[in-house]
């Protein structure tokens, strides 16, 4: 046993678990004005990107996802896919992030069988995720991700 150990019990004082939302909400905290998403011309501060994460789980609550449910994403390097990296665990739900490459029937299998409620896309990817979306029989929100740095795409609903 480390001398660290010794006698050191686990409390706030001395023990924080680190999660990427943690990690975010402190950021906000000590440096918000310091830049910490660049996508093209869109910056973001830490405390804006705080901000839109917590503005994506309020809007993921209010249409019923929470604790364990399955959001998933098809997106790029985005600011959008940082957002729902950090929004979706904020509400204890659990993010599905889609391999791009797949094809449609892969891609209905794993929400299906993830049992996404919700679908985040990028535009870049409607032809995909709408065949895969064609495959499903049920209803699920779809929430299209308007990359503007992105080229082509339309909304992934149909």
């Amino acid at each position: 046993m480390s001398i660290f150990d010794a006698n050191l019990q686990q409390q706030k004082a001395n023990f924080e678990p680190l999660s990427p939302v943690s990690f975010l909400r402190r950021a906000a905290q000590i440096a918000p004005a310091h830049t910490a998403v660049i996508h093209g011309d869109r910056r973001y501060t830490y405390a804006q990107f705080y901000e839109r994460s917590c503005r994506l789980a309020s809007a993921l609550s209010q249409r019923g996802v929470g604790q364990g449910d399955c959001v998933a994403i098809m997106g790029a390097n985005t600011p959008e896919m940082l957002e729902a990296h950090n929004g979706v665990p904020m509400l204890g739900a659990v993010l599905n992030s889609l391999n791009i490459r797949l094809d449609p029937r892969t891609i209905a299998f794993i929400l299906e069988h993830g049992e996404a409620q919700v679908l985040l896309t990028d535009r870049g990817f409607s032809d995909t995720v709408r065949e895969a979306l064609a495959l499903i029989d049920r209803e699920l929100l779809v929430v299209d991700i308007d990359d503007p740095m992105a080229k082509g795409g339309a909304s992934s609903r149909g």
